[in-house]
């Protein structure tokens, strides 16, 4: 009887220690795209607030050794009045080891080269470095460093240039301009 009650309980238990393993393992790794999805949100807030030294403090070390901090805020600042961020789409969140990838849709308006609201989709790249997720979009060479050493993640999610649309007539047209590669 002793044999019969083992039976009984151990394929239980065992599916049981199994559901708890794989939902722990969920619960860490929702809780990596929530953090990294709450860096994107705060560093696009940022960005709509003029807060160019807080996003700069956000960049990975790499990027801040190659650029000033009073330069990549002047780079900015020069470049406000030429646009308004109005909101962040932000879509799937893909986590391996230390670095992400989060599909955005970033919408504003365009003052320059003419007037025009705007939708820009890119991939949001980010690092992680001391605990903290950076954001490297922009830094393809911070970014192609972290794809070469972990060559699966970089095969399932490799680079894709942004692409920028128009609203015309209510649709959103791909912008193509001059000199614009893609």
């Amino acid at each position: 009887m002793k044999t019969n009650f083992n039976r009984w309980f151990r394929a239980p238990f065992a599916a049981m220690v199994v559901f708890m393993i794989a939902s722990t393992s969920m619960v860490a790794q929702s809780s990596e795209e929530s953090a990294v999805r709450a860096v994107v949100q705060q560093v696009f807030s940022q960005l709509q607030s003029h807060d160019y030294s807080s996003v700069y403090d956000s960049l990975p070390s790499s990027t801040r050794t190659r650029m000033s901090k009073p330069g990549f805020i002047s780079a900015l600042q020069r470049a406000q009045d030429r646009y308004v961020l109005d909101r962040i789409g932000i879509g799937k969140v893909r986590v391996a080891g230390d670095l992400a990838v989060v599909d955005t849709e970033l919408f504003g308006r365009i003052s320059q080269p003419f007037p025009a609201e705007g939708k820009i989709v890119v991939q949001q790249y980010l690092v992680r470095e001391d605990g903290k997720w950076r954001v490297a979009t922009g830094d393809n060479g911070t970014i192609q460093r972290f794809l070469k050493g972990n060559p699966s993640f970089a095969r399932k999610f490799p680079i894709r240039a942004p692409r920028i649309y128009v609203k015309q007539n209510d649709k959103w047209v791909e912008f193509k301009g001059v000199g614009f590669k893609r």
